[in-house]
């Protein structure tokens, strides 16, 4: 399980959510083997005033992905480099954090994560 939040200039990128959500989710699948159809990304987007963010331009993005413990540090190290790699965004105004969490602390389809039997895996 991987959840996206991307925060951003709302008017810099508003109507532009789905190239970003495309461009996140492919890298997903190729870095961690992500099934295509779990694309849970969330956008937050800002007014100018409420991202405050000295020595970037009104294109920078801060990108989290908060998922199950479980990859390794090569995976983390391949899904951060994808992102830089296949965007054609200045890379001094993308910020990416990875956030792991324990499946049992998570809550899906009304059992704690750590009880689902998932369709892909989380240990690459």
């Amino acid at each position: 399980m991987a959840q996206v939040k991307i925060y951003g200039r709302r008017d810099v990128w508003g109507g532009r959510q789905r190239e970003i959500s495309d461009l996140l989710q492919s890298c997903l699948v190729s870095a961690w083997g992500v099934p295509e159809e779990k694309r849970f990304h969330r956008f937050l987007l800002l007014d100018a005033d409420d991202f405050v963010c000295p020595g970037r331009s009104e294109n920078y993005l801060i990108v989290e992905v908060v998922c199950f413990t479980g990859r390794s540090d090569d995976a983390k190290r391949a899904l951060i480099r994808a992102i830089y790699e296949k965007s054609d965004l200045d890379p001094e105004d993308v910020e990416i954090t990875i956030i792991e969490m324990p499946k049992v602390n998570w809550g899906i389809r009304g059992v704690p994560a750590d009880e689902l039997t998932l369709s892909y895996k989380v240990e690459v």
